[in-house]
């Protein structure tokens, strides 16, 4: 099962590939990157910019499912609206490749990576990296330095393969 997670967000998304092939120990991250917009640039240039990015992912990788992180709606509501913007953005790219979706509460991710629903970032960051092979490629994934947003998005796959182990048995 290869999946695409996405850790939402509208100035820098993060992204992962990730895939459990059968009898594999451990998951593989594939590929990952933060895609940044442009601060400079307008809003509906910086959403297409998400698209853009997406689109290119997934013809290259070509997925099976989307696992997203469900919105956590915080005190700020302007930046709540234009992550909820980049978000549907995802969601439209990965209809459009006929990808299922699949949706993880902050606190879900958490517990399916730490056991602990109140996990901070630095955990979140060990576990993962504990928890995930990194495919060694000419781009030298392994030795690659990450963003939070990057160990998000494999978070997020992480979490969606933890919870659809019954469905890897068929």
């Amino acid at each position: 099962m290869k999946i695409l997670s996405i850790d939402p967000g509208f100035e820098r998304m993060g992204v992962a590939i990730l895939e459990q092939a059968r009898g594999a120990a451990k998951p593989c991250v594939l590929y990952s990157i933060c895609v940044r917009t442009n601060p400079k640039d307008a809003f509906h240039v910086r959403l297409k910019a998400l698209g853009d990015a997406l689109q290119k992912i997934l013809g290259e990788h070509k997925p099976e499912a989307l696992a997203i992180e469900k919105l956590f709606f915080a005190t700020n509501q302007r930046n709540a609206l234009s992550v909820a913007e980049a978000r549907g953005v995802a969601v439209y790219e990965a209809a459009q490749h006929g990808l299922s979706l699949f949706e993880y509460t902050p606190i879900q991710i958490k517990v399916a990576v730490t056991g602990y629903g109140h996990a901070t970032k630095k955990q979140i960051i060990l576990m993962t990296q504990n928890l995930a092979e990194f495919k060694d490629t000419e781009k030298n994934l392994r030795g690659k330095t990450r963003s939070d947003d990057e160990f998000d998005a494999i978070a997020i796959g992480l979490t969606h393969l933890a919870y659809s182990r019954p469905f890897l048995k068929k």
